[in-house]
């Protein structure tokens, strides 16, 4: 099992005939991630090749979704027009019954995209994770599902699930479950700028509820307050452990690192709290990247999952 995606998920390319997307689209179709075409106005009748591989190009996405009964996108759309891209989605994916979309674009205006997300909570049947994020991967036997920019090779189908702010940690994450012999069911990265879509209590509440995450690496980072709600949900809500990490502990107050959401204002948002949220919510910590896998596998051992 999986959250969100899987081996049938049928995925549209936004941006398919950039660099990017033309890049990426081809990565993903290696991993045998079924992608059945691409959006790019002003180009609909040509074709996309994906290292042989074929795939319609389309002006909107009413129209991609209608020939191929797409379900997922992932926007690799220069900034300036990405909010735009963002919207054809969800009101394309809403009229079709649903849909989920995934935003790689990084440095989009905060105001394109707090109109934006306004237009996706108007439609319940969408869901958006990002932007500025790497995307989300859900490990196979043969291959699998990768719908973003992440290193396929690198992932293992496996038990456990991780959510990350951060792009570089997810990947480190990843990296700790394959060196303690766990591998994951579902990986996202949710992205660190201030105005986006999918959260960390949404990525809990589905693990929560998929019967084959026995477990879930959180990796979050300094500013704003949505570690500490995620762990008071954890709190009420989880019954299967989680891992917590909190990047930028020795960040400088009041000075942004790296994230747009970064930021520690007023002495709220320190490594400092997030790590005593997580500990008062019952959550494994880890106070460095190199103990996850240390951490992971003592949460497992206590859960009656894995033998010492």
């Amino acid at each position: 099992m999986a959250i969100w995606i899987n081996d049938d998920s049928k995925i549209l390319i936004q941006g398919i005939t950039g660099r990017q997307g033309t890049f990426h689209g081809i990565r993903m179709a290696r991993y045998n991630t079924n992608v059945v075409g691409g959006v790019t106005p002003g180009k609909g009748g040509q074709t996309a090749d994906l290292e042989g591989r074929e795939v319609p190009v389309f002006n909107s996405m009413s129209e991609a979704i209608s020939e191929t009964g797409a379900g997922v996108s992932v926007i690799y759309v220069p900034a300036r027009f990405a909010s735009g891209a963002i919207v054809d989605a969800a009101e394309s994916f809403q009229a079709a019954g649903g849909g989920l979309i995934v935003c790689i674009t990084e440095g989009i205006p905060t105001l394109d995209m707090v109109r934006a997300v306004a237009i996706v909570d108007s439609c319940p049947d969408v869901r958006l994770i990002g932007p500025n994020c790497p995307g989300i991967i859900s490990p196979g036997d043969d291959g699998g599902c990768k719908v973003g920019i992440m290193p396929a090779f690198i992932h293992e189908k496996g038990r456990i699930g991780i959510v990350s702010k951060s792009g570089t940690l997810t990947y480190e994450a990843v990296a700790q479950t394959m060196s303690v012999d766990e591998g994951q069911t579902t990986c996202v990265g949710i992205g660190g700028d201030p105005v986006n879509g999918t959260g960390f209590i949404d990525c809990l509440s589905a693990f929560e509820s998929d019967p084959e995450t026995v477990a879930v690496v959180m990796i979050g980072e300094i500013g704003g307050s949505a570690e500490e709600e995620a762990a008071e949900w954890v709190e009420s809500n989880m019954t299967k452990p989680v891992v917590g990490f909190v990047a930028g502990s020795t960040a400088p107050p009041g000075k942004r690192m790296g994230h747009a959401g970064a930021i520690i204002s007023g002495g709220k948002g320190t490594a400092a709290e997030k790590f005593s949220a997580f500990e008062a919510a019952g959550i494994y910590v880890a106070r460095d990247p190199s103990e996850i896998g240390e951490v992971l596998v003592r949460a497992l051992v206590d859960a009656g999952l894995r033998e010492s």
